[in-house]
């Protein structure tokens, strides 16, 4: 994992020093902003491998700026790590919803932090299949370029709804359970809600558009995909 790049975007200085200091002991190179202004003028030069974001920042909100980032192609498949000094689970849900691909909760351990990222990093470098995958008549699949298509037009989808579609295309037609897709996504690695799930499909479907169709809701069992 050495020399990945990580930004860091938090409006306390002593968490940034903090949070740089255990990731740049686990060999990565980091970068720190204290508001959302700078970040963005930054991204404009260099792209990271892993953004660390603050939900709460002084001149932006840290949900808004995610929606920003899944929504532009450029940005879209960078993984993102919210943090959050809120508890409520409604607002980690909607942080994954807008596509964030983990979440801490203030007050944290920073080496946890550092595990969590390596572990994003991890799903994000696995290509377990090769060669582009046809879903339907519509969807194409790249694993290659990390790509998918809805009748030529790419959608921009972050790594873990990539990564569910590619799950679900490794057997077309096979059902897989809520507890078997987060065990591909997260492994044993931490305690996840089974509405995570839910959550990633209710959006991959949305930008799947009239292709949606393809992922098939089994009611108490799980999801297929079907061509």
């Amino acid at each position: 994992m050495g020399n990945r790049f990580i930004v860091i975007v938090d409006d306390e200085p002593d968490i940034v020093e903090l949070v740089s200091l255990h990731l740049e002991k686990g060999g990565f190179n980091v970068k720190g902003f204290l508001n959302a202004d700078e970040f963005f003028a930054f991204l404009d030069l260099q792209l990271p491998d892993l953004i660390v974001l603050d939900l709460m920042l002084p001149d932006a909100d840290g949900i808004e700026i995610c929606k920003k980032l899944k929504m532009n192609n450029e940005f879209s498949a960078i993984p993102i790590i919210m943090l959050t000094a809120r508890v409520d689970e409604t607002d980690k849900v909607l942080g994954l919803e807008l596509g964030a691909d983990d979440y801490v909760t203030k007050p944290f351990s920073p080496k946890e932090l550092v595990a969590r990222v390596k572990a994003v990093l991890r799903r994000k470098a696995q290509k377990e299949l090769s060669g582009k995958i046809a879903i339907g008549a519509m969807v194409i699949l790249d694993p290659d370029k990390y790509e998918v298509t809805v009748e030529g037009e790419k959608v921009a989808l972050t790594s873990t709804e990539f990564r569910i579609l590619q799950f679900l295309s490794s057997r077309k037609g096979w059902v897989f359970s809520r507890e078997q897709i987060l065990d591909y996504l997260w492994g044993h690695e931490k305690t996840v809600l089974y509405r995570t799930v839910d959550v990633h499909i209710r959006n991959l479907r949305e930008k799947l558009g009239k292709a949606a169709l393809v992922i098939k809701n089994i009611r108490g069992v799980g999801y297929k995909l079907e061509e």
